[in-house]
C-alpha cells in the first residue's frame, strides 16, 4: 500500500480507536448525575464503570485470536456495530439495569476495536514504517483517554444536552469508521480449516472476570481479607490454570502459549502490565483531585488535563517519525520509561496548594514518558513474531495493559479511600468536629463530598485530605513504572522488518505449503472481499527486499 492508501485506511482505524477509548473515559465526570437521574444505588455506580472495563479486558484476547483466523475488516466492522448498539441502548436507558447491560455490549465492541486496530496496522504497514503511523495512533489514544472527561464534563454542564449525549456522541464516529473502512481498507484473508477453542475462551474469560470483579469490589463491597476474596481469587486462579492446560493442548489456542517463549513478547507483556498499573491507576484519579482538592468544575477539570495530552501527543508523534527514519527503537522505550517514572515521582509531591503551572509541568513530563513508551512496546512485539501470530501477540499486550489498569485503579482506589478517611478524621478531630460519618469515596456510604456545600473550615480539611491521598497514589504507582523500566532494559533491540504483515504471511503460507507432507490444506491468501489476493506490497519495497525476510520465525 502507498502512503496515501495507508493514511486513507488509517482514517477509519483512528475513528474506531477514538470511539473505543472515549467509551471508557467520557462518563467519568457524568456518573454522579447519571446515578442520581436514574435513582440508582451507590453499588450501581461501581458497576456502570467496571462492567464496560471487564467486558473489554476479557474479550481482547478473543478478538485477537479471531483476527488470526477470519477477515480482519469484517471483524473490525462487527465490533464497531456492537459499539453502536451498546451506545444507543445506554443513551436511551431508563433504568440502571439496562445501562449496565449496554455497557457490557459497549465493552465487547471496544475490546474488538482496541485489539484489531493495531493488528490491522501491523498487517498493512512494515515495522520499519510503522513507527510513523503508531505515533499518530498514540496521539489518538492520548486524546481519547484524557479528553474524554473534558467532553463528558461539558456535556453534563450543558443544560440542553445532558448526560445521555455522553453515549450518543460516539455513534457518529463509529458509523463514520464503518463507512471509511469499507471504502478504504483492503485486506487479504487466509482460507484454512479452523477450530475455535470455545472451552479455552470460556475458561479465560471466566477466570479473568473473577479476578477483575475481586479487584473492583474488594475494599469497597467487602474486605480484602474475606470469604468473598477467597472465593473469587481461588476460583479465578483455578479457572486460569485450567485454561493454561487446555490452551497447551488444543490445535488453535486463543492465546498461543508458545509466543511467551519469545523474550521480546514476554518482556513487553510484563512492561505493558506495569504501565497499565502505573498510568491508569495513577491518572484516573486526577479529575477527582482537580474537582475536590482544587475545587474546579467538571469542564475546568478536563481542561487542566491538557498538558498531559500535549506531552503525549508530541512525544508519540516525534518518536514515531524518528523511529521510522532511523530504525532504532529501544532508546525511546528506555527514555520513555525513565521519563514516566520521573513524572509519577514529581506528581507524588502535589497537595491541595500546588499551583497549576507546576502541576502542568509534572503532567507534561508524565505524558511525554507514556507517549514514547506505550505504543512502541507494541511495535517491538509485532516486529518479533510470525505474521500468523500478529493478532494474538498484539491482543495479549492490550489485554495485560487493560488488566493492569483495572487492577491499578481498584487497588489504588482502595488506598485513596483509606487515606482520605484517615486524613479527614484527623483533621476534623484537630478542629474539634466529630468525625462520625465521614466517608471517603468507595467507603461503605460511597459518598464523594460536594465541597461547594461545605463550611469553609471543613472544606479546607476535605481539600487537604484529597490532595495528600492523591499524592500517595502517585507515590505507590512510581515503583511499578520503575519495574517497567527494568523490563524494557532487558528487551533486545532487533532490526525492524521492511515487509508488512500481509507480505510476511504470504511468505509463511507459501513456505508451509511447500513443506507440507501430511496432506493438510495449503494456506492461500485471498482478497478480503473474496476475490484474488494481492501481494500486499508496501509501496516501496521490491520483491528482492521481501524475499530476504525469513519464511517463518519461531520465538
Amino acid at each position: 500500500m502507498t502512503n496515501r492508501q495507508i493514511l486513507q485506511a488509517m482514517s477509519g482505524l483512528m475513528a474506531g480507536m477514538f470511539v473505543a477509548i472515549l467509551a471508557g473515559t467520557v462518563v467519568a465526570n457524568a456518573l454522579p448525575r447519571i446515578i442520581t437521574d436514574l435513582g440508582a444505588s451507590q453499588s450501581s455506580y461501581t458497576w456502570v464503570v467496571t462492567s464496560e472495563l471487564l467486558a473489554m479486558t476479557a474479550t481482547v484476547p478473543l478478538w485477537g485470536k479471531l483476527s488470526d483466523l477470519y477477515n480482519k475488516k469484517l471483524l473490525l466492522q462487527l465490533s464497531l456495530g456492537m459499539f453502536v448498539v451498546g451506545s444507543l441502548l445506554a443513551g436511551f436507558s431508563q433504568g440502571v439495569e439496562l445501562l449496565i447491560f449496554s455497557r457490557v455490549v459497549q465493552g465487547i465492541g471496544a475490546g474488538g476495536l482496541t485489539a484489531l486496530a493495531q493488528v490491522v496496522m501491523a498487517a498493512v504497514i512494515p515495522p520499519r514504517r510503522l513507527g510513523r503511523y503508531a505515533g499518530i495512533f498514540g496521539a489518538v489514544f492520548a486524546v481519547g483517554t484524557v479528553a474524554g472527561p473534558l467532553i463528558g464534563g461539558v456535556l453534563v454542564d450543558t443544560s440542553w444536552l445532558g448526560w445521555r449525549w455522553c453515549f450518543f456522541i460516539g455513534v457518529p464516529f463509529a458509523l463514520l469508521a464503518i463507512v471509511l473502512l469499507q471504502r478504504t481498507l483492503r485486506l487479504p484473508t487466509v482460507r484454512r480449516e479452523v477450530r475455535i477453542d470455545f472451552l479455552g475462551a470460556f475458561l479465560i474469560v471466566a477466570g479473568v472476570c473473577a479476578l477483575l470483579v475481586w479487584t473492583s469490589l474488594a475494599g469497597n463491597r467487602f474486605d480484602w481479607l474475606s470469604w468473598q476474596t477467597a472465593v473469587l481469587t481461588g476460583g479465578g486462579v483455578v479457572l486460569l490454570i485450567a485454561a493454561v492446560y487446555v490452551e497447551s493442548r488444543v490445535p488453535e489456542p486463543v492465546i498461543p502459549l508458545d509466543i511467551f517463549r519469545n523474550r521480546t513478547v514476554t518482556l513487553t507483556t510484563v512492561a505493558s502490565l506495569l504501565v497499565g498499573v502505573a498510568m491508569f491507576g495513577g491518572t484516573v484519579f486526577l479529575s477527582q483531585y482537580f474537582q475536590i482538592s482544587l475545587g474546579k468544575s467538571p469542564t475546568v477539570a478536563g481542561l487542566m488535563s491538557l498538558p498531559m495530552i500535549l506531552g503525549l501527543l508530541v512525544s508519540s508523534t516525534v518518536a514515531g517519525q524518528v523511529i521510522s527514519a532511523t530504525g532504532r527503537w529501544k532508546v525511546y522505550l528506555v527514555a520513555g520509561a525513565i521519563t514516566m517514572t520521573a513524572g509519577l515521582g514529581l506528581l507524588a509531591t502535589i497537595d491541595s496548594g500546588t499551583g497549576f503551572g507546576l502541576l502542568s509541568v509534572y503532567m507534561a513530563v508524565l505524558g511525554i514518558g507514556v507517549g514514547m513508551l506505550m505504543q512502541n512496546l507494541v511495535l517491538a512485539a509485532q516486529n518479533d513474531v510470525p505474521a500468523a501470530e500478529l493478532g494474538a501477540a498484539t491482543s495479549v499486550l492490550s489485554f495485560f495493559r487493560s488488566m493492569g489498569g483495572t487492577i491499578g485503579t481498584s487497588v489504588l482506589g482502595a488506598i485513596l479511600a483509606n487515606r482520605v478517611a484517615t486524613e479527614m478524621t484527623r483533621g476534623l478531630e484537630q478542629a474539634g468536629v466529630p468525625a462520625t460519618g465521614a466517608r471517603a469515596p468507595g467507603g461503605p456510604e460511597g459518598g464523594v463530598p460536594d465541597v461547594t456545600a461545605l463550611p469553609a473550615p471543613v472544606r479546607a480539611i476535605v481539600e487537604h485530605a484529597y490532595g495528600v491521598a492523591t499524592a500517595d497514589l502517585f507515590l505507590v504507582a512510581t515503583p511499578f513504572a520503575l519495574l517497567a523500566l527494568v523490563a524494557v532494559v532487558f528487551i533486545k533491540e532487533k532490526p525492524l522488518k521492511t515487509t508488512s504483515g500481509m507480505e510476511r504471511l504470504a511468505e509463511e503460507s507459501a513456505g508451509a505449503g511447500a513443506r507440507a507432507s501430511d496432506g493438510g490444506p495449503e494456506q492461500r491468501p485471498v482478497d478480503g472481499d473474496g476475490g484474488p489476493g494481492t501481494d500486499g506490497g508496501s509501496g516501496g519495497e521490491t520483491d528482492g527486499e521481501a524475499g530476504r525476510e525469513p519464511a517463518a520465525r519461531v520465538g
